[in-house]
């Protein structure tokens, strides 16, 4: 599992003609049950995705097809980890 933030490293009127794109792309990764949630990061402009069941290097390869990531306007930080312990609900994040 691995949580992506992306931080918008321009402003917000340079990400705006991308939004519309970003989004497309996010629904795809929900589309294809990679993506378990996203949102925007508190305090600071940019967002963060739970992304499970790839690899870093296909995670990465899906990050490169984001029109913010493409188009430079946002850093990418990616943390993998693997659970240990979940709530009843999230059993499925557990590995087997």
């Amino acid at each position: 599992m691995f949580v992506v933030s992306l931080k918008l490293t321009g402003s917000r009127e340079q990400a705006a003609p991308w939004m519309a794109a970003h989004k497309d792309w996010l629904q795809a990764g929900f589309d294809d049950g990679v993506f378990l949630a996203a949102g925007n990061l508190l305090g600071q402009a940019g967002g963060g995705i739970l992304v499970h069941g790839l690899e870093e290097g296909a995670v990465r390869e899906r990050l490169a097809l984001d029109p913010f990531v493409a188009n430079g306007l946002v850093e990418v930080e990616l943390t993998g980890f693997t659970p240990a312990k979940t709530d009843s609900r999230l059993q499925f994040l557990l590995p087997s």
